[in-house]
């Protein structure tokens, strides 16, 4: 599992180091919701951090772009990423738009 560089974090989200600790240790978190790169022609999926303990995602490496604190803050995100990513480039290629600028 991989952070980008700027990650997006949630209002709701206290103390990041630890939660990004937990997410590659595979810990189990309550609340937290995280935004990747998604693996097939969709642009971002929003997880749930529980589903981040299968084995599957452990041998699939996810780039992470948001964390959140609760499914509505990670929509929020989601829409914050998408004005930001209009505003830097005209378009709404987010996917593009992370993997040009670096993970």
């Amino acid at each position: 599992m991989r952070f980008h560089k700027e990650l997006y974090i949630g209002d709701s989200v206290r103390r990041a180091g630890l939660v990004k600790w937990k997410l590659k240790h595979h810990a189990g978190q309550l609340r937290i919701f995280v935004i990747v790169l998604a693996r097939g022609e969709d642009q971002l999926e929003i997880i749930h951090c529980a589903f981040l303990q299968q084995k599957y995602y452990r041998k699939v490496p996810l780039c992470v772009v948001g964390i959140a604190g609760g499914y509505e803050e990670a929509l929020g995100l989601l829409q914050r990423m998408i004005a930001d990513v209009f505003a830097k480039t005209g378009g709404y290629g987010l996917k593009d738009y992370f993997i040009k600028d670096g993970n």
